[in-house]
């Protein structure tokens, strides 16, 4: 490593420290766990991804998506003691480790995401204003007694009588500051903010404000240790886990992708993806939080100036320098400044501008309000389940279309077009050419098939049928089945079948199936205009 980039990995690795130790307790916190979880988890992860991960500008840590999604499955399952609380979490995080280790060794990551991005921005939008709303009793140091969003800002605003105006001018002042200085992205914000509350405590001020501090952390690295729970809680927790992990993944695949492509760097996701597993199953058996790649403390490190992976070790040997020096101190973050923190790391997610391109190209608008709607009325776990339901049923509303395009030929080209659109294409005398639209498979292969024979029937006199299958790579027993079945419907009309663009992997599959009804002849390496003539 040439002395340039050491001393810019130095800069950035230092600079971000101050922002990813803050971030750590408020994340604990917001995950309902004691201060040392989130430590615990940012440091593990740092480490771990400096030295298996494959994105020079990544950091691993906690995130506070993950963090709110781990909260809402340790409360499905009735979690309310800390001790039961922190065993569930521990389940959580060893078995969303255990997920993406096993994607990483079934080299699952071309698989970019289940969640469409509009569903995913939508989430992050009612994800972020819930974050904000929860984040409020912090702020203004109440103990309201509901937790969904809108009774949680009933509450709120009913109780208005009870707020601590100091706590709430506190976290008001910190947002300010730190929102001016965040164009300056070495200055460390969150650590500056951070010193100035201590300083207020350790003066007296804070408890003459009514406004309490975080309390003792206590970092214990003991043996790592499976935690001690029922084969029920552990199947219950594998469902939970799955969610934590494909919102991580998600949450991660974006800001690494996103970096690498805007400076050319090569990734590689399975990689990435064997990491994250071996840091979260890492956090989980010391006792630690979930981690994945955030989009802010990434892009903190890529402003910062960093040039490798380096620069996420010295920002972990960092952290672990003032975790053995500086505890105490910490101790005495008011935790109306940890909320603000938590504020402005998701306040990226919290304009609506986000959702304005869909609205502006009238694709999916509904969609993305409905994965906001979700995360806002069914809750933070609830929602993202249903945020995924949406993006499968998007998935399978494509790919069940029926839409078939039938053929004619342009000129004296050799170039087959829609008729729908271009009117003057000329279909050669007593032929048919259909092109469906989408691939081919179990949910819509019956109905498109369907629909050819309703157009074949309509066409009396018909010699020659040609079917592309340009848009299907690959076919499923299903389809075969149908194919084979609408074969044997096209000879019965004494017509000849003949198949074009027929990719190389279906035509091995047809000569496995060895239909009598379609020979190899049928299936032979047609273009259109071979097939026509």
């Amino acid at each position: 490593m040439k002395a340039p980039t050491r001393l810019a990995d130095l800069v950035a690795g230092t600079s971000i420290a101050g922002l990813l130790l803050p971030e750590a307790v408020a994340y604990s916190g917001l995950a309902g766990l004691p201060p040392q979880a989130g430590v615990i988890a940012l440091l593990v992860g740092l480490f771990v991804y400096a030295l298996l991960g494959s994105s020079r500008f990544a950091i691993v840590s906690a995130t506070s998506s993950s963090a709110t999604v781990l909260l809402a499955a340790t409360n499905s399952m009735g979690a309310v003691d800390p001790a039961t609380r922190a065993a569930l979490s521990v389940g959580v995080v060893l078995l969303a480790g255990a997920f993406f280790v096993a994607a990483a060794l079934a080299q699952l990551g071309a698989v970019s995401s289940l969640i469409a991005k509009p569903v995913l921005r939508g989430f992050a939008l009612g994800l972020a204003l819930t974050i904000v709303v929860k984040q409020l009793p912090k702020v203004l140091v109440v103990h309201p007694g509901h937790g969904d969003f809108f009774p949680l800002v009933a509450e709120l605003a009913a109780g208005w009588r009870q707020w601590n105006l100091a706590g709430a001018a506190m976290a008001a002042i910190a947002l300010v500051l730190m929102r001016a200085l965040a164009r300056w992205r070495a200055v460390p914000a969150a650590l500056l903010v951070i010193v100035a509350g201590i300083l207020l405590d350790r003066a007296g001020w804070c408890q003459a404000w009514g406004v309490s501090p975080v309390g003792p952390i206590v970092i214990g690295l003991g043996e790592p240790a499976l935690p001690t729970l029922d084969r029920a809680h552990w199947l219950r927790l594998g469902e939970l886990a799955f969610a934590v992990a494909l919102i991580l993944y998600a949450e991660s695949y974006g800001s690494i992708r996103t970096f690498a492509l805007r400076h050319g760097d090569n990734v590689s996701i399975n990689r990435d993806l064997l990491a994250l597993g071996v840091a979260n199953i890492g956090a989980g058996l010391l006792q630690g939080m979930p981690v994945g790649a955030g989009y802010s403390a990434t892009s903190a490190n890529e402003s910062s100036g960093a040039q490798s992976r380096a620069a996420g070790a010295i920002a972990g040997l960092v952290v672990l320098i003032a975790v053995l020096t500086l505890l105490p101190w910490i101790a005495h973050i008011p935790e109306p400044l940890l909320a603000a923190i938590v504020i402005h790391a998701v306040s990226h997610s919290l304009s609506p501008t986000v959702l304005k391109p869909y609205f502006r190209w009238r694709r999916d608008r509904l969609i993305s309000i409905v994965a906001v709607v979700a995360v806002l009325l069914l809750g933070v776990l609830d929602g993202l389940l249903a945020a995924i339901g949406v993006s499968l049923l998007l998935l399978l509303r494509g790919f069940a279309r029926t839409t078939v395009s039938w053929l004619g030929r342009l000129g004296q080209s050799h170039d087959y077009v829609d008729t729908a659109r271009h009117p003057e294409a000329v279909v050669p005398p007593a032929t048919l050419i259909a092109r469906p639209e989408v691939p081919l498979f179990f949910g819509n292969a019956e109905a498109v098939f369907a629909s050819i024979r309703n157009r074949i029937d309509a066409t009396p006199g018909l010699q020659r049928f040609v079917l592309s299958l340009e848009e299907s790579p690959d076919l499923d027993a299903t389809t075969i089945e149908a194919l084979c079945d609408f074969a044997a419907f096209v000879r019965a009309r004494r017509a000849e079948l003949v198949l074009a663009r027929v990719k190389d992997r279906v035509r091995d599959l047809l000569a496995q199936v060895g239909s009598p009804d379609l020979p190899a002849a049928v299936y032979a390496n047609w273009s259109v205009d071979d097939a026509v003539h």
